[in-house]
């Protein structure tokens, strides 16, 4: 018997990397069903993609790479949102804009939702009160990676150890 029902774990994933899957690998075992979302086409993703010409952050091999990752589990269910048209005035994403978007994809009551961010709490507790916030390896233990140190990182050959 899994701990959570339904489990929710989303990203940008510029690019998507062990981290991710350590995450996705958590949520899946714990959760009967996991949809992971790549929510594409945000404020953030454009100024990455402005200062960095790489195949790995493309949406369309973004969206390869979750499918291939969700395959790895029987559970696991890949989903995109598409968030270009949520801006706030000043610019930024704008997160509850995409909370009704998140709902009607998932179509569920969601138990869980995953991260590896303390801070997205309040976020968290306001769009999905009903679910648990599930914080995963914040400290980065398991995968001492973040995907900007891998867009930082120069040489193919280290990107290679660290990518999906």
């Amino acid at each position: 018997m899994k701990k959570y029902e339904i489990g929710m774990y989303g990203g940008k994933f510029l690019p998507l990397h062990k981290g991710h899957n350590y995450c996705i690998e958590v949520a899946s075992r714990e959760c009967s069903k996991v949809y992971v979302i790549l929510f594409f086409g945000g404020a953030d993703e454009e100024k990455i993609l402005k200062n960095n010409n790489d195949k790995y952050l493309s949406v369309e091999e973004r969206k390869k790479n979750v499918i291939d990752i969700c395959k790895k589990y029987d559970n696991a269910y890949a989903t995109f949102i598409d968030v270009s048209k949520l801006r706030l005035p000043n610019g930024e994403e704008d997160w509850d804009g995409e909370t009704p978007l998140v709902r009607k994809v998932v179509g569920e009551k969601l138990d869980a939702v995953y991260s590896s961010e303390i801070s997205y709490e309040d976020y968290f507790s306001r769009a999905y009160p009903e679910a648990v916030h599930r914080v995963v390896d914040y400290k980065r233990i398991h995968y001492p990676i973040s995907g900007t140190k891998i867009r930082n990182m120069k040489k193919e050959k280290e990107r290679e150890l660290w990518i999906v």
